[in-house]
């Protein structure tokens, strides 16, 4: 996963990162992968959320010493680095291209989608970073820019668009996990629903009260994603 930027994984050296992928930074060799470390990480952060990944917590999980990891990941930006390339990994072998590139970016957003849902600590991981590209991350996004090439889109557009589609993916993603735990507090909904009703009628918001008084559409998760990527898509200037 990547918002297309192609830029440096915090203070490490992209090449150290990734070329030299399995190989450790200094001193004598660990008794572990750095697959396995990786792999630990993420399954802390499905299991407890990305806060509860420290470098001590992982180091646990594995049964290695905290100096140990550092041989592999000299912080916890950088472990964030590779636990993001790692589920990225999930993403292939992606779906066949179609040559419809509509249909082919709709079919990536919902791969992306499912991904953050499997671990739903990414879209938290996107946001306010800036990414290396790793080797899974780089094949999907070969994947993407393939599926672009129908348009009339030079290469910065293109790396743009992929990075729409993958920042909306990750928001609406976030918005939808924040909205499952505010569904377990049904007084917690009740609460706001009666808030934006009481705001809608006291006259200083006609539009808003305009767009509630609407007919409600479908408000499940797979609708609602659909939808707005439908109109997101379909909207995208391809010629320019």
């Amino acid at each position: 996963m990547v918002r297309g930027d192609g830029s440096d994984a915090g203070g490490v050296d992209p090449q150290q990162l990734w070329l030299n992928s399995d190989r450790p930074r200094k001193g004598r060799k660990p008794a572990f992968s750095r697959a396995a470390i990786t792999a630990a990480a993420v399954a802390l952060a499905d299991a407890e959320g990305i806060d509860a990944v420290t470098m001590r917590r992982v180091a646990s999980q594995v049964g290695a010493g905290v100096m140990s990891l550092y041989s592999y990941a000299p912080d916890k930006e950088t472990l964030l680095q590779l636990m993001v390339d790692h589920v990225s990994g999930e993403l292939s072998p992606p779906d066949p291209l179609t040559g419809d590139w509509r249909a082919d970016l709709k079919a990536i957003a919902h791969a992306q989608r499912a991904l953050m849902l499997r671990h739903p600590w990414l879209p938290t991981a996107l946001f306010n970073r800036r990414w290396s590209l790793g080797p899974n991350t780089l094949a999907f996004l070969e994947h993407a820019l393939a599926a672009l090439r129908p348009t009339a889109l030079d290469g910065g557009a293109k790396l743009e668009v992929f990075s729409l589609i993958t920042g909306f993916a990750a928001r609406l993603v976030a918005d939808e996990i924040a909205q499952a735990a505010l569904s377990a507090s049904p007084e917690r909904a009740a609460a706001e629903a009666r808030y934006l009703a009481a705001v809608a009628a006291d006259g200083h918001h006609p539009e808003l009260a305009e767009a509630l008084s609407a007919p409600v559409r479908p408000l499940t998760p797979d609708a609602t994603f659909a939808r707005l990527l439908d109109r997101m898509v379909d909207g995208l200037d391809a010629g320019s």
